[in-house]
């Protein structure tokens, strides 16, 4: 199977994980509709610049996706989750899922010829153990896909390494999450996402209908917090906030702690090195792109409070 055309729509163009798919599919030669609820908006603006068709879509609104999907080969598809910066603060697990349907349902309208989704790894143990309602939600998504019949991949990515790069985890001068010090910690830099998706739009016939969990390293907080230390040579110890006090923030925040700190991800890293041997470890990424992050949000003065 080859693609019919060279146009890949890409929803959530702005996000972190849209931004890196619209950058591999540029590089590699797509055509890419970057949709956006605000093409006015200065990352929207960025992506116009580097190549992509910026068009208006709101994931509300089924009719408004399936207009931009309309003549395109692809489609991908990311939705926020729970606490995802620049989601409303009563944005709910059941706004994701109904979301990600409108997606899967205006490319089944559109007949895209190729969907690649991204939820996360341990989604898929949904229905053998308890998960964090993240991972159900993306769940949901799932099986919403395949009841549709879509030609589609599913990737499952575990924690994204940019995690580490602002006040999700940068508190008051130290490394902090609920995460116990010496649990490991599987990682996947975003930008190899993107990779991954572009591989798996250029070889359908190898795609289409996989479900693929994704790891590239595999760290525990204190040897995260050592790397980021060591790399900008500063002091960051590592602090874990304890789970009594996330649960009193949010009770589904703590379980996914807990999650984390027992049975966790499970991704297969050399399965993923297999699939893409240059995906990056902790320690390239912190080299070549993530250092300068963390430098940036330190320097910014917002590390000050405390937070799960």
């Amino acid at each position: 199977m080859t693609p019919t055309n060279n146009t890949v729509v890409v929803v959530g163009a702005t996000g972190l994980q849209g931004r890196a798919v619209t950058s591999h599919l540029l590089r590699g030669g797509w055509r890419v509709r970057a949709l956006t609820r605000d093409p006015t908006g200065a990352r929207a603006r960025a992506l116009a610049r580097a190549g992509a068709q910026v068009v208006r879509a709101q994931m509300e609104d089924v009719a408004s996706l399936t207009a931009a999907a309309e003549g395109a080969w692809g489609l991908f598809s990311v939705q926020p989750t729970v606490g995802s910066p620049g989601t409303a603060p009563d944005f709910t697990t059941d706004d994701e899922v109904r979301w990600g349907i409108n997606v899967a349902e205006a490319a089944h309208a559109a007949r895209v010829g190729h969907l690649v989704f991204t939820s996360v790894a341990g989604a898929d143990r949904h229905l053998s153990e308890k998960v964090p309602v993240n991972l159900v939600s993306k769940w949901r998504i799932e099986q919403h896909i395949i009841r549709l019949g879509l030609p589609a991949t599913i990737l499952r990515p575990v924690s994204f390494m940019e995690n580490y790069t602002g006040g999700y985890a940068l508190q008051g001068g130290s490394l902090s999450t609920g995460i116990a010090p010496n649990t490991p910690q599987q990682l996947m830099a975003v930008d190899d996402v993107g990779f991954i998706t572009e591989l798996a739009f250029s070889h359908p016939g190898e795609w289409i209908g996989r479900q693929v969990s994704l790891a590239a390293d595999e760290l525990t907080p204190v040897q995260v917090a050592a790397a980021i230390a060591e790399e900008l040579a500063i002091s960051l110890p590592y602090v874990q906030i304890p789970i009594a006090t996330v649960r009193a923030l949010n009770e589904d925040f703590a379980y996914a702690m807990e999650w984390l700190n027992g049975r966790g991800y499970r991704a297969d890293i050399a399965g993923t090195r297999t699939i893409h041997p240059a995906a990056l470890d902790f320690s390239t990424w912190l080299e070549r792109t993530g250092a300068a992050q963390i430098s940036a949000f330190l320097n910014s003065g917002r590390t000050t409070g405390r937070g799960a």
